[in-house]
This record gives C-alpha cells, structure tokens and sequence, in this order.
C-alpha cells in the first residue's frame, strides 16, 4: 500500500494541528496504521497507533493525552490530531501501515511508509 501524509506546518506552542495519511487502495482496513517522527540526528520513533478494528489505540507517553489516533476507514485515511503543541513535539511525522493484529511500536514490524510531514512548534 502507498501512503501520502499531509497536514504538517508550523504552530506556536499550545496550538493543534491534524496530521493526515491516506492509502493508496481499498484494503485500507486491513492494516494496522501507526505514527512515527524523526528529528535531524535522532531515530524515529513511535507516537501512536490504531488497530485495524479501531478498537485498540496506543501512544507514547510523551504525547498520551495530548494527541488522538483514529481512522476513517470509508476514506482510506488515517488521522493524528495533535493538541497542546509543545517545542518538543517539533519533527518529521510519519504515517506507517502493518499486518499486525496488535498496535506495535516498532518500525520493522511496518512494512509501508509514507514520505513525511513536517511539524514545527515554535515556542
């Protein structure tokens, strides 16, 4: 499956911002969709991610409460809405999909990526 985020740009502290990843076919459903970000120098790593039902979520805990995984299955789209913005949340944003039937955070149990989107929160 091919992903295309979209949604990324710059906020100021305490702002929000909804990070969107559309797949390329119908077998949207099927997969379990993550997120991931990257700052320069850093290895990426997991924010959140959303079981195929919808029913199972998962987040870090640097963003628990913050932000909020769903999908819109009938759009192929999976969406991160990010809230409370914080300098530190500042990064490339990645939207990922799997077959796992758990929420996994780590980036080889993902076998499609999309190209990123960049989130800058100024302070």
């Amino acid at each position: 499956v091919q992903l295309q985020a979209s949604g990324g740009g710059l906020v100021q502290a305490g702002g929000s911002l909804r990070l969107s990843c559309a797949a390329s076919d119908g077998t949207f459903s099927n997969y379990v969709m993550g997120w991931f970000r990257q700052t320069s120098g850093k290895e990426r790593e997991f924010v959140a991610a959303i079981s195929r039902s919808a029913i199972i979520t998962d987040y870090a805990d640097s963003v628990k409460g913050r932000f909020t995984i769903s999908r819109g299955d009938a759009k192929n789209t999976v969406y991160l809405q990010m809230n409370s913005l914080k300098p530190e949340d500042t990064a490339v944003y990645y939207c990922a999909a799997g077959s796992r039937w758990y929420t996994p955070r780590l980036l080889y149990e993902y076998s499609s990526w999309g190209q990123g989107t960049q989130v800058t929160v100024s302070s």
